[in-house]
């Protein structure tokens, strides 16, 4: 065989290896023409002019990036630790390479500082209790200022609000405190609520006199019932009332019949 054949086989080989490229369905490669952006092709198989065309890959996966812990001074002068996640993705990848060196690095700074900024405008109380209101803000001041790097964020989530020892204790002792005020109004409403119960039963008892001999007998049951040695039973004083009033007039009468003098 000619060596002017191996020569055209060797220089087919070199061209499909320099021009021949695949790209995954999560990714997409945007291609430089003389240093000149053409567009982003993929996914499948990508053919470029060699020598000529530069390809840079760019994932339109979801990415999960840590915020690393952040020093904030909340609007209440409590100094706390706070961390967080983000996700994004890149949505055009041409101005995700074009508009940012590294739009990896520049997301993760910008989450960063908009990290301290957001928690440090609100008091700690607001940070503990609004997560998801701080959440939602941070997501809103992200997506708006990486938009014109082609990257979406969708979700911010705080992951860890560290407190100082000193601020954990006290807000032990108000949960704590809190605790007992609630058991104390408890224990009040339900005294108030037995009270107006009693009140209710006085007023029928005074309407229905009977009413109370029926509870009396129903007392004397409950006593029967248990296994005691010794029996109390309390008698009411009305029982005795026809009695008295009958010694009373006994006593009347005698009275009258004793002689004068």
């Amino acid at each position: 065989m000619p060596i002017g054949v191996y020569i055209v086989v060797v220089l087919a080989v070199l061209f499909l290896a320099t021009a021949i490229r695949v790209l995954n369905e999560y990714e997409r490669g945007v291609i430089f023409r003389l240093g000149r952006v053409i567009r982003a092709k993929g996914p499948g198989l990508i053919i470029l002019i060699p020598m000529v065309d530069r390809m840079q890959k760019v994932s339109l996966r979801l990415v999960a990036a840590d915020v690393p812990a952040q020093d904030v001074i909340t609007r209440d002068n409590v100094s706390v630790k706070v961390s967080a996640v983000i996700y994004f993705r890149v949505v055009d990848p041409v101005k995700a390479v074009i508009s940012a060196e590294n739009y990896l690095y520049a997301t993760s700074q910008l989450a960063q500082t908009t990290l301290r900024s957001v928690c440090g405008q609100g008091e700690l109380d607001d940070l503990l209790a609004e997560r998801d209101k701080i959440n939602s803000h941070i997501q809103e001041i992200l997506d708006r200022h990486t938009e014109p790097w082609g990257v979406k964020v969708s979700v911010v989530e705080l992951k860890h609000i560290d407190l100082p020892q000193e601020m954990q204790r006290a807000m032990a002792k108000q949960a704590e405190a809190e605790r007992e005020r609630r058991a104390k109004i408890i224990g009040a409403e339900g005294e108030f609520q037995a009270a107006s119960r009693l009140s209710e039963a006085a007023k029928i008892i005074q309407e229905h006199p009977v009413a109370i001999q029926l509870r009396y007998l129903q007392t004397l049951r409950e006593i029967s019932s248990e296994n005691n040695s010794t029996t109390i039973f309390p008698i009411p004083i009305d029982l005795f009332r026809p009695f008295i009033r009958l010694a009373e007039l006994y006593d009347r009468k005698q009275e009258k019949e004793q002689p004068i003098g």
